[in-house]
């Protein structure tokens, strides 16, 4: 079990999900069929859905018996999961139940949200109550909430939370709190909107102190599914991280009003720093309305900033001209760059060169200049070579680029031995090469700009 959560996890020594799909994509069926019984989880994964999907249900089954065997949760939850798509939930029920009690936080929050998907949310919420303090378990506990009808027992639950959290220092001047669950706010908020007291909800995400969680704002999206657009301007116009902002934009292009969605943008762009919020997505809006030369100037006016040269302001613009068959205008943007910084030009930025140059016809002259750059010895280098190469349809010189650094790329080396029909060869290359798992050590407080960074 130890092992198969390692090697899953760290996808080294196995074969990866991505080339487990190429294998059945290229119809090496029996190559995936043979390594699912040999211990490749990935592969008795994707042959055991594939079964499945065929009514071979015994046989899928038989498939994953030895993973399930060891006790190890991910193959537990697979079964399940095939169980219940096949209509007999009550035995994933009954397979997963010990192991809500034992598999921690990821097996009872799949356990109770599969209760509650048949109809037993009054026990999944049972179940889950006592891990309120915990944000994953808590947002488990809103979920199934609504379909047992206790929406008001977890409000009443979260509420005492918020009651009971105190501050987050012993600074008088600080203003934040420490809160168990930490999505309380969040959470407490979703349950009045779910009963159409929208101003408790409202002013419930007035109160957390994290406004943003993977780019998304909690309080612009509730006004912006309730229509109340006036509010979601000013908030827009006082959000500092652009995602308000955003989310208007989103919502008058979707009515429509894509000059409203652009100002939106605009007038964001305008506050301090804002443009570098918004650049990307204003961009994508414009591309989208075919305004590909406002798009191009958006992203170049940052580009052209003090310190606006970052290498993904730069890979958004170069990709920019040579997705619009202008890959000469990025040659020469690059080339303005690397003069201002007398004559130097780091690998980040010679790889967009390289895409660059491949779209012009210089790929060969493009390689050329790589093996003479100070970082072209490098293993990023090499993937950005291979990649061009295969892309190209050199798979062979792609496959070639990769084998001067054998220890590096491996996942990369044994795509493109698939793609050559040395399967084989592919999975010997995947297996021998295990992560170590680095040992415990202490920080010494000295740091390295060695990579990883």
């Amino acid at each position: 079990m130890d092992d198969l959560d390692y090697r899953t996890r760290t996808q080294s020594g196995c074969v990866p999900p991505s080339l487990v799909a190429r294998l059945l994509a290229l119809g090496h069926e029996r190559e995936v069929e043979t390594q699912a019984g040999r211990g490749e989880w990935f592969c008795a994964l994707e042959w055991a859905r594939l079964l499945g999907d065929r009514q071979e249900h015994a046989r899928a089954l038989e498939v994953l018996a030895p993973y399930v065997a060891t006790g190890w949760w991910p193959a537990v939850r697979a079964r399940a999961e095939l169980l219940e798509r096949w209509g007999r939930a009550d035995e994933a029920i009954a397979l997963c139940r010990p192991h809500a009690r034992t598999g921690g936080r990821p097996a009872l929050d799949f356990f109770a949200r599969l209760l509650a998907r048949h109809g037993r949310a009054a026990e999944a919420f049972t179940l889950v109550r006592p891990g309120i303090a915990d944000w994953l378990l808590a947002e488990v506990l809103v979920d199934v909430a609504e379909a047992a009808g206790l929406d008001e027992e977890a409000a009443a639950l979260l509420e005492a939370r918020i009651a009971a959290a105190v501050p987050a220092c012993d600074d008088p001047d600080c203003d934040r709190i420490r809160l168990e669950p930490s999505n309380a706010f969040l959470l407490l908020a979703a349950v009045r909107e779910r009963q159409g007291r929208i101003e408790e909800a409202i002013d419930l995400l007035r109160r957390r102190d994290i406004t943003s969680v993977n780019d998304r704002d909690a309080l612009a999206d509730l006004l912006a599914r309730h229509d109340r657009i006036g509010e979601l301007r000013a908030y827009a116009a006082s959000e500092h991280h652009g995602h308000a902002a955003r989310r208007l934009a989103e919502l008058l292009e979707e009515r429509g009003d894509v000059e409203g969605a652009i100002t939106a943008y605009r007038a964001f762009a305008e506050e301090p720093d804002g443009l570098w919020h918004v650049a990307v997505p204003l961009s994508e809006l414009l591309v989208r309305h075919r305004r590909v030369d406002e798009a191009i100037e958006v992203v170049r006016t940052l580009a052209d900033r003090p310190g606006g040269a970052e290498d993904y302001v730069v890979d958004t613009l170069c990709t920019l001209y040579a997705d619009h068959g202008r890959a000469s205008d990025g040659l020469a943007h690059l080339d303005a760059l690397k003069a201002r910084r007398g004559g130097e030009e780091d690998w980040d930025f010679f790889r967009i060169r390289l895409s660059l140059m491949a779209g012009c016809g210089l790929l060969d002259e493009g390689i050329e200049q790589a093996r003479t750059h100070s970082g072209g010895g490098a293993w990023y280098a090499a993937r950005s070579l291979s990649d061009l190469l295969a892309a190209a349809g050199r798979t062979e010189e792609a496959l070639a680029v990769l084998e001067r650094l054998p220890e590096q790329n491996i996942s990369l080396r044994a795509g493109l031995l698939i793609d050559l029909g040395r399967v084989e060869e592919a999975v010997r290359l995947l297996q021998q090469h295990v992560r170590v798992a680095p040992a415990d050590a202490s920080w010494t407080g000295l740091h390295s700009d060695e990579p990883p960074f």
